[in-house]
């Protein structure tokens, strides 16, 4: 097994350069390893500050409540590695690669950004995850029948002009809803993009193969779901992972922009920093 679960010389696990000990199994999650001092300035106490790659952990409290705060980078593909690498420290004997007897459930809560394709979502809002499209090609490698692959969904995305071939959808946790929901958090359903160019409508000297994306996004109707309301890089991976693994997942959203309606943040720091003092409030 020492090349699927591979470890550092001291012990910690390959890419997160984390031991057990080290992560909390409350753990918030931000792909921007810059915005973790920005979190963990409001802990009570830190007992680690751990840096690899871009993978930035600082581990402490709030309270009696022990958490991490943890880089991610951006995209599925990273979300692979830190899920994955973060269930293991907790439930797999990363000697034999054996599961653990005992199974122990983690929380994983995304404080990020997002940019929205409703023209009623304004700038500066916030918005929880309920559900999310995966359109990237992370869950066609996972075995994973209790998460939604729905023909009838992709159905719908072609008949808008969005010849996508596989997609996944996948939902946040009910108990985390509940606690982290606020009368200032709209809900919605999030398109997960494999980019941030093309993959999210925008354009660049290379053609783009989908004429009018965000467009099409935003006036498909979900059948139980309602709309999709917004566009970004990680959720549905968090959110699918999290269910195979069964830990609990949410992603709640700092809207940067409208890209329906072109607008841009003008103070982003204050909106994403008034975001992480509404969510740890609930920690």
């Amino acid at each position: 097994m020492k090349a699927n679960w591979i470890l550092n010389k001291d012990g910690s696990i390959y890419h997160l350069g984390l031991r057990k000990d080290q992560l909390a199994s409350t753990i918030i999650t931000v792909g921007d390893p810059g915005r973790v001092s920005p979190i963990s300035q409001h802990f009570d106490s830190i007992e680690l500050k751990n840096s690899r790659r871009e993978f930035v952990c600082h581990t402490g409290y709030i309270g009696k409540k022990r958490i991490s705060v943890l880089s991610t980078g951006i995209g599925t593909d990273n979300i692979d590695i830190v899920i994955n690498e973060c269930d293991a420290l907790y439930n797999v004997d990363l000697n034999t690669g054996e599961k653990n007897k005992t199974q122990t459930q983690l929380d994983f809560i995304r404080i990020g950004t997002s940019g929205a394709i409703q023209k009623d979502i304004p700038v500066d809002s916030f918005l929880i995850s309920e559900a999310a499209i995966g359109t990237d090609a992370l869950m066609n490698f996972y075995l994973h029948k209790h998460i939604e692959k729905s023909d009838q969904l992709l159905n719908q995305f072609h008949r808008s002009g969005i010849p996508l071939s596989s997609l996944y959808y996948s939902i946040c946790n009910a108990e985390l809803l509940n606690q982290y929901s606020d009368p200032s958090m709209q809900r919605g359903v999030t398109i997960t993009a494999p980019g941030f160019y093309a993959p999210q409508g925008r354009t660049t000297r290379i053609p783009i193969a989908i004429e009018n994306l965000l467009s099409k996004y935003s006036q498909i109707q979900l059948s139980n779901s309602g709309r999709i309301t917004n566009i970004e890089m990680e959720t549905a991976g968090i959110y699918g992972l999290s269910e195979i693994l069964k830990h609990r997942a949410i992603s709640l959203n700092a809207i940067l922009a409208n890209r329906i309606t072109n607008e841009f943040s003008h103070d982003p720091e204050k909106t994403i920093s008034t975001l992480i003092e509404k969510i740890l409030s609930k920690i």
